[in-house]
């Protein structure tokens, strides 16, 4: 089973999703976007830790299997690569729509997501960081 992100700042919300991927199959890979891809994605403040530092704390998880940094816009070559059996995203996508559906279907796997939980994201911590240092 495959998934990825950027990861930037861990929080309640990740060890959910991560959690709830795992239980879709017994090993969980983890794809990390580069700093670079990072920035390219989500603009040039991020991302708040340096990819080193989020690969080995996605690392030090007991459900994450194996991680691996990927540079490019998309996982697609890292998913054409591992060929998992699993692909998972949040649930802000739509299945079809996900990068690697169609090599993860075709060989008869399954693409699904998982909701989020209300509340955590790392835009909503950093937007509440931002927010408590302005006011000072």
């Amino acid at each position: 089973m495959f998934t990825n992100g950027c990861f930037d700042i861990i929080h309640r919300g990740h060890i959910d999703y991560l959690a709830k991927a795992k239980a879709l199959g017994t090993k969980l890979f983890v794809g990390i976007n580069t700093d670079s891809s990072v920035s390219t994605l989500k603009g040039s403040h991020r991302p708040l830790q340096d990819e080193q530092s989020r690969l080995q704390i996605m690392a030090a998880f007991f459900f994450v299997d194996a991680v691996m940094l990927f540079n490019e816009d998309t996982p697609f070559n890292l998913i054409k690569s591992i060929q998992p059996d699993v692909l998972v995203k949040g649930g802000d996508y739509i299945p079809e729509n996900i990068v690697g559906f169609d090599i993860v279907t075709e060989k008869g796997g399954l693409v699904t997501t998982i909701p989020f939980l209300p509340g955590y994201s790392t835009s909503g911590i950093e937007r509440k960081i931002i927010l408590v240092h302005s006011s000072k």
